[in-house]
């Protein structure tokens, strides 16, 4: 089953609006790799960058939200300065 335009929607608002100020007002950059289906791939650069602080900033700031719209998307989140190809910078709104 696709992922309702509705769902999607509420989605990249979230990003734009929330997680993106919100991780860029810390230092990092939040990226959209691939939004799929079940999958939601994020990329974040800047200070979370090999911080010992990422896993945790993922596991309390950045799923939470993602559970939010869609407890059922699959959160795959990575990070370091070398953003991948496929990726498109979420610009906050």
């Amino acid at each position: 089953m696709a992922m309702s335009d509705s769902v999607s929607a509420e989605m990249t608002t979230m990003l734009s609006e929330v997680l993106a100020p919100l991780l860029r007002a810390d230092g990092n950059e939040l990226y959209l790799v691939d939004f799929g289906k079940k999958e939601l791939r994020l990329h974040v650069t800047g200070k979370l960058s090999g911080s010992p602080g990422t896993p945790a900033a993922i596991e309390h700031v950045i799923a939470p939200a993602v559970a939010a719209i869609d407890k059922n998307v699959r959160l795959v989140v990575t990070s370091g300065w070398l953003v991948p190809k496929s990726a498109v910078l979420v610009e906050p709104a």
